[in-house]
Formats: C-alpha cells, sequence, structure tokens
C-alpha cells in the first residue's frame, strides 16, 4: 500500500529544503560555521596586511615637529573585545637640531561596520602610551597631550577590510547583513543578524 504526501505537507517540506539550501550556501562565506549562525571571518593575517598599506605615514605635532610612524604591529585581544596596535616612529624638524629622537605609540581600539561602502574600520581608541626618547626637555614635558591626536589622525575611521559585493548578495537575498563584530584568537567573526524590518 502507498501513502500520498498531503499537499499542505510537501509545500512546507519544500519551504524547509530551499531555506536550508539557501543558508547552507551563505556558509560558503569565509569562516561560516553552520546555518544555524552564519558569519564572515577575517585572519589577523589580512588585517595585518590591510593596515600595512596605509604606512609610514607622517604627521605634524603641536606644529613643533613632524613624527613619522611606521606600519602597526597588530595584536588580538578577545577578551576585551578589542585590537592594540603598537607602530614605532621617529621624530624629524628643526628645532630637533640634528637629533632624530624615536619611540611607540600604543593604541588599543575598537571596530565598527560602515553599511554605506561594507567596511570595517577601527573606531573608539584609547592611549595606552606614546613615547619618544631623546626629545629636548621643553618639547618632552608636553608629550603626552599629543597622543590622542595623533592616534585619531592614524588609526581613527581607518578601514581594516572592505566586504565585496558578491560577499554579501546572498545575504542580503536571505534578508540578513552583517552585525556585531567579535575579535578571537584568530581575527575577527562578522556575525551576520537579520535585518531591521522596513529595511
Amino acid at each position: 500500500m502507498t501513502t500520498s504526501t498531503h499537499p499542505t505537507r510537501r509545500a512546507a517540506l519544500a519551504w524547509a529544503g530551499s531555506t536550508a539550501g539557501a543558508l547552507a550556501a551563505l556558509c560558503v562565506l569565509p569562516g561560516c560555521a553552520s546555518a544555524a549562525t552564519p558569519r564572515y571571518t577575517i585572519s589577523a593575517r589580512e588585517l595585518q596586511q590591510a593596515l600595512a598599506t596605509r604606512f609610514p605615514r607622517r604627521y605634524p605635532l603641536g606644529g613643533v615637529f613632524e613624527v613619522e610612524l611606521q606600519a602597526p604591529a597588530l595584536k588580538l585581544l578577545p577578551e576585551r573585545n578589542l585590537l592594540n596596535a603598537v607602530m614605532d616612529l621617529q621624530a624629524v624638524g628643526l628645532l630637533l637640531q640634528g637629533k632624530a629622537p624615536s619611540g611607540v605609540l600604543d593604541v588599543d581600539f575598537g571596530l565598527r561596520y560602515e553599511p554605506s561602502d561594507r567596511t570595517i574600520r577601527a573606531d573608539r581608541l584609547q592611549i595606552n602610551a606614546l613615547r619618544l626618547q631623546g626629545l629636548p626637555p621643553a618639547l618632552g614635558q608636553n608629550l603626552t597631550r599629543y597622543g590622542v591626536p595623533l592616534a585619531e589622525q592614524a588609526l581613527q575611521d581607518v578601514v581594516l577590510h572592505q566586504l565585496r559585493p558578491k560577499d554579501l548578495a546572498l545575504a542580503d537575498t536571505l534578508g540578513v547583513q552583517p552585525g556585531a563584530i567579535r575579535v578571537t584568537p584568530a581575527g575577527l567573526v562578522v556575525d551576520l543578524a537579520n535585518r531591521p524590518s522596513g529595511r
């Protein structure tokens, strides 16, 4: 004796199958763990390479001299959901009388997603230290006040990664979009969350 499937049941099975297939396809995105939790991952190496292309850079410091910043060495801080960047720097200027003081700028920062151009950017800078060895005393005394503006010029809103349209094509079809950005020991994980209603 053969059994038949009720039309409503067949429709439900077809919908479930197509949805599961779409979510499985979404997991083609790098690092997607499962269809239930679609995500996009970015390795620490990719982040380091993206920053390296933007350095060295030179900035005026207090209108007195300039500092040249080298490419940051990145460190992932998953326990705080932050990244750390340490940049070697060197000061140049007439008031330094031929000397070339050197030091480091040490910064922690968070991340944000910018939907207008699909980029992940540095945000919420926290200055840990700005050190320059060999500055004249009169200049060295006021050095700490330059830490925030220098870090903002170097890192605030800097692009660390840009998603391509094809990376998000299926996500757009399914009504999901980049949401929370999490720092892990291996890199970044961007969770894909439901798009707010009305968008």
